[in-house]
């Protein structure tokens, strides 16, 4: 085991996972973070139960819990000595075990419903989504700290994540001598298309791809931007990871996501998955997948704009010059071998 741990702490934490229910939920948990209602629906027990065990695991420092809004999302701990023992113990977990295999495709069934109702909604709202983009922070100061963040340039090939309407690669179009822009939604690809073609961006264009598995090469990318994506995922940390992947030595990736806040509605009405992102939490998915936080700006609503709009983040890393690619897929790649993923 790498590391040395106290003896009292290697006794609390082997007690705390020495108990089925609760190493199944550190198995799901290591994959990514889930909340009380993901666990209840994915292990089929009661509420009362899943949070009696949280609260175990919790309080043995093996998972740390974080609050959305009124919703509780947990996660294993990678700052405590319980969190690193909780790993040590599911690393010898064998992969093909047929209970954890079953726990870990109702976990992939709910985040593919997750998305395909984040889905549903781009669908039916293709042609306006500027417009409800608009509702929150001023779409024109955003535009306009995204381009001061990202910098002049050039750029040979700049990555829009979640393209959407394809404004960023509008936006940017200056900036790079090939702009690509990914969505999975074909309503809103074809309605970018139309929109970029209107403006004779020839050098611009949008491809279906998930944002999990980018149909690109280690380190093709100058330049990625995550522009009011993250909230619709549900693991961001490893579409960061994969954005990581993608961008050359130097790159830069830059996000643009809410801060939090607790507008409930949003998660019914607008489908966003998440509430927000603090400051700190996104910076450290950045340095997770291999890269370093640069910048952080908050870009807070003014009286006049209502109690809805909300304060718009930015977030800017680079990728280090001796960043070895393979590292980095290497980590994507065992974040989904713990999913289950292909």
């Amino acid at each position: 085991m790498p590391g040395k741990f106290a003896s009292d702490d290697i006794v609390t934490a082997l007690k705390a996972a020495a108990e089925p229910t609760r190493l199944r939920i550190l198995m799901l948990l290591m994959a990514g973070e889930l909340s009380v209602k993901d666990l209840t629906v994915i292990l089929g027990q009661s509420q009362p139960r899943i949070s009696r065990h949280l609260k175990l695991l919790a309080e043995a420092g093996l998972v740390e819990r974080f609050r959305e809004g009124s919703w509780a999302y947990f996660h294993v701990s990678d700052r405590s000595a319980g969190g690193k023992l909780a790993m040590d113990i599911l690393s010898l977990v064998d992969p093909d075990d047929r209970g954890m295999a079953r726990d870990r495709e109702r976990a992939e069934a709910l985040k593919r419903e997750r998305e395909a109702s984040a889905q549903s909604y781009f669908q039916a709202h293709a042609a306006d989504w500027d417009r409800i983009r608009a509702l929150h922070v001023a779409e024109r100061d955003v535009e306009a700290a995204i381009a001061d963040a990202l910098g002049a340039g050039p750029f040979s090939l700049l990555v829009d994540l979640g393209t959407g309407t394809g404004r960023v690669l509008e936006l940017l179009a200056d900036r790079y001598d090939r702009g690509i822009g990914f969505d999975v939604n074909n309503a809103m690809l074809a309605y970018a298309r139309s929109k970029l073609s209107g403006i004779s961006l020839g050098r611009a264009q949008v491809r279906h791809g998930d944002l999990y598995a980018l149909n690109l090469a280690d380190g093709a990318a100058d330049a990625v931007v995550m522009h009011q994506v993250l909230h619709f995922l549900s693991d961001p940390l490893q579409a960061i990871r994969e954005a990581a992947r993608v961008l050359a030595p130097g790159g830069r990736l830059l996000i643009v996501d809410f801060a939090p806040h607790d507008l409930e509605f949003l998660r019914d009405e607008y489908a966003h998955d998440r509430l927000g992102f603090p400051a700190g939490q996104v910076a450290a998915w950045m340095r997770d997948a291999g890269l370093s936080p640069q910048k952080q700006l908050d870009l807070a609503p003014t009286a006049a704009a209502g109690p809805e709009a909300l304060t718009v983040s930015l977030w800017l890393a680079v990728r280090p010059p001796e960043t070895n690619t393979k590292t980095i897929e290497k980590t994507a790649r065992a974040a989904r071998a713990l999913e289950g993923a292909p």
